[in-house]
């Protein structure tokens, strides 16, 4: 009798650790899994800020020649103000293959991390 009730007892402990233990892995998951959503959201913000920042420079340099062009054409400086507009072309589509290039290392790192602290999750 005194051998079943302390099986017993025993065998209740230990499902109620077990329990116990596997809430706590369960939040350890949770809470990689949460960091590396903040990790990557933050990363995202950050590569479409540059992107937005360097859109924004390259438009006001086109602008700024588009100017320039205006007014030789006025001059009557016709090849002038066509080099000035397709400069200012080239200068707004390098800055914005630039910022595309940084917004995506960023996105592909914020995935990499999120990847990762998932992989460290499941292993837990």
């Amino acid at each position: 009798m005194k051998n079943a009730l302390s099986i017993t007892v025993t065998l209740f402990s230990l499902i109620a650790s077990a329990a116990v233990m596997a809430d706590d892995t369960t939040s350890a998951k949770v809470d990689l899994d949460k960091r590396g959503d903040r990790i990557e959201h933050r990363l995202d913000n950050k590569g479409d800020r540059i992107e937005e920042r360097l859109d924004n420079r390259g438009d006001r340099i086109e602008h700024n020649l588009d100017a320039k062009a205006d007014k030789a054409r006025d001059n009557g400086h016709e090849k002038r103000a066509n080099h000035l507009e397709r400069k200012g072309d080239r200068i707004d589509q390098h800055l914005d293959n630039r910022g595309d290039r940084i917004d995506n290392h960023y996105d592909r790192k914020g995935e990499r991390i999120n990847n990762r602290l998932d992989h460290r999750a499941k292993r837990k």
